[in-house]
């Protein structure tokens, strides 16, 4: 996908002066260090979501010796504001590609070009309606070893300079709780099920906590609530995604809870120091892109047991067929089930003495 984006984007690039080309949804910077090698792209604007695909486009350059010819920026109008090429791999979903879209009409030249390469099978066509909603022209390269680029021009011009509907809010009665979400959070303003059900347990979480983190925080949903619960309490919402964490900061002042809740772009809590929390919650995801993959939980209970203070607890909710009572404990400390119904498992670790977790024998 990335060579076939980089194929069809080839000549648009060429004829783009410096710092006019914006790259989208580049995993590990294989087509923002292409556009430069390929193509001469110069002073690139870059948004990777994840702050690893981040960290792993900067190692990349140093390798090939491209450093200092990208930058990163957020999802914002700055990205985009006066970029005449846009190239990169399509997002999962169709909101991400929506605050995308919206974005792009609004803030780029009239003249932009947009590449944006998926696999076949996880294309759909509502992607390109998604896109139509803003452009007048959509459409599709011919297939090559299963990958395509969808091919966008010509920005509507009623959403030219016009505001986009990003973040998203929703109120939820029963949890009196406004969500906030970017494009691609997860989620979007929705409560799912999994958070739903750890939430009933708040009451019962670590009663002599002063310091908690929402770790995978998402939205922000577990933070907020958290926060709401016990005023005195300073929460941290932390999250590796771009979109999670400004949608968790949104979320936040949605309720008037920023002076609680303070919000992270971090890899894993990597930034803080051990044994320094008391309480974490955890709803961790189970997905690598389209697949089920359990390596990103995994490394978040790592973590766990590195930052958890002796006595603290990690509350965390998963799918029960996960079964990962057995690395928790590992991982975290002493593991026991405390709810459990016909989807979801929680459990809650406790850290224990000075040293690293140590597991419970069973």
């Amino acid at each position: 996908t990335e060579r076939l984006v980089l194929a069809e984007a080839g000549l648009a690039i060429e004829a783009t002066a410096a710092g006019r080309v914006v790259v989208v949804g580049d995993r590990y910077g294989a087509v923002t260090l292409g556009a430069i090698a390929l193509h001469g792209a110069q002073e690139v604007r870059v948004h990777q979501d994840p702050i690893t695909g981040e960290q792993a486009l900067a190692h990349n350059a140093i390798r090939v010796e491209l450093t200092g010819r990208f930058r990163h920026l957020p999802m914002t109008p700055e990205l985009f504001a006066g970029s005449t090429v846009i190239i990169g791999q399509l997002p999962k979903g169709l909101d991400a590609l929506r605050e995308i879209a919206q974005l792009a009409a609004a803030h780029a030249n009239a003249d932009v070009k947009l590449f944006l390469g998926g696999r076949v099978k996880h294309m759909t066509r509502s992607m390109n309606d998604t896109l139509s909603d803003r452009f007048a022209s959509v459409s599709a390269s011919l297939a090559q070893q299963k990958s395509r680029v969808l091919k966008v021009s010509d920005p509507l011009p009623e959403f030219r300079a016009g505001t986009t509907d990003y973040p998203l809010r929703q109120h939820h009665a029963d949890l009196n709780l406004w969500v906030c979400a970017h494009g691609a959070a997860f989620a979007g303003t929705k409560v799912d099920v999994g958070t739903r059900f750890l939430l009933e347990f708040l009451d019962r979480m670590n009663p002599t906590a002063a310091s908690a983190v929402d770790l995978g925080c998402g939205t922000g949903v577990i933070a907020a609530s958290l926060a709401r619960s016990r005023p005195m309490m300073n929460v941290l919402a932390t999250d590796q995604s771009t979109a999670a964490v400004a949608s968790a900061a949104a979320t936040a002042a949605a309720n008037e809870l920023t002076a609680q809740v303070r919000v992270l772009r971090d890899d894993a809590m990597s930034t803080l120091p051990d044994a320094s929390v008391d309480l974490i919650l955890c709803n961790p995801p189970f997905h690598l892109g389209t697949s089920v993959h359990a390596g990103a939980a995994l490394k978040l209970f790592d973590a766990a047991g590195r930052v958890l203070g002796p006595g603290g607890e990690m509350w965390t909710v998963f799918n029960s067929y996960l079964a990962y009572d057995g690395q928790l404990n590992r991982a975290a400390g002493p593991t026991r089930v405390v709810g459990r119904n016909a989807k979801f498992t929680v459990t809650v670790s406790t850290r224990r003495g000075n040293g690293p977790a140590q597991p419970l024998v069973v």
